[in-house]
């Protein structure tokens, strides 16, 4: 099964369940495909826990979910070592962190000494618990929600942990005739909390995903679109209207992040127009804007925008 078929038959089998966001679930599986991880930002009710619970289940994917809240313990997380009275022996009693998909809610509400437990776990795919490493699956994913209204109680993310996500998704509200057909389904009956219910089925197994993992590995990128990704990129660190401009790192993403959209959309090779789409996504999170720009009214994907302006696109 090609990396489109599988995408093609993941997206119907979604459709049972979700109404509107395909450009979400797009990017949730092209940050899967690609091997890296995603912020989705939106308002409570726009359909996120569903999606990411959804792509879970498609891939035959242990789902784990994790509330953040300000008194939660990277303990909660990654686990802790428990004595068995029986033997006398620590035995480890795994977090919610050893799954194939984790679903970190409201991302924002935990301090900052738990939400680094993820870093390593994002980087690396590996916990540390008592100086002792444990693997993680080799296709986990983090989606990590977070509301853009409410900031009473919330802890921005540190750059350094923004800057391990691969893409961050701004989520929006159903259009009129969407939410209309999200009322009939439940009018039916649909109960989000039972998709097997729903009819919904796995695509892939893990060993599947893996092969597609590779296939989009495989995907040509031509020499001058490294180089449109490269002068793009540095271009922001360039620009007046930022105080901080991307990291290598959102080079890199934005890349293998083109690729693996590429493969979804039934090519072999990456076009311009792949990483222009995914520029946005890619880079909103690794950029900071001056306090002027602001004032202006000037948002991270306005700059990004101007910044292309001033690029030549490869033929």
């Amino acid at each position: 099964m090609t990396v489109r078929e599988a995408y093609s038959a993941m997206r119907g089998e979604a459709a049972r369940v979700l109404v509107g966001q395909e450009a979400t679930f797009e990017l949730l599986v092209v940050s899967l495909l690609a091997g890296g991880h995603i912020l989705l930002e939106g308002v409570p009710g726009t359909a996120k826990t569903l999606a990411a619970k959804t792509l879970a289940l498609l891939v035959s994917g242990r789902f784990q979910r994790v509330q953040f809240t300000p008194d939660l313990l990277p303990s909660d997380i990654l686990g802790t070592n428990v004595l068995q009275m029986g033997t006398g022996e620590f035995r480890l009693r795994e977090g919610p962190i050893f799954c194939d998909v984790l679903l970190a809610d409201e991302i924002n509400r935990a301090p900052a000494k738990t939400q680094s437990a993820l870093l390593e776990a994002m980087e690396e795919r590996q916990a540390t618990i008592d100086g002792t490493r444990y693997l993680l699956s080799p296709n986990f994913l983090v989606v990590a929600t977070q509301n853009p209204v409410e900031y009473e109680g919330t802890y921005p993310l540190p750059e350094a942990q923004l800057d391990r996500f691969l893409l961050k998704v701004l989520v929006s509200y159903a259009d009129e005739e969407t939410e209309r057909e999200i009322l009939r389904r439940y009018h039916r009956g649909f109960d989000p909390h039972h998709l097997e219910a729903a009819g919904l089925q796995p695509v892939l197994d893990q060993e599947k995903l893996l092969a597609c993992r590779r296939e989009v590995q495989a995907v040509t990128l031509d020499e001058a679109l490294v180089d449109y990704t490269t002068r793009l990129v540095r271009a922001t660190r360039e620009s007046s209207d930022l105080v901080l401009g991307s990291s290598v790192r959102g080079a890199i993403t934005l890349l293998l992040a083109s690729k693996a959209l590429a493969a979804v959309r039934g090519r072999d090779y990456v076009v311009p127009d792949d990483v222009k789409e995914l520029a946005r996504p890619a880079l909103r999170h690794r950029v900071l804007l001056q306090p002027e720009a602001e004032i202006q009214g000037l948002t991270a994907d306005d700059v990004v925008e101007r910044v292309f302006g001033g690029l030549e696109v490869p033929r």
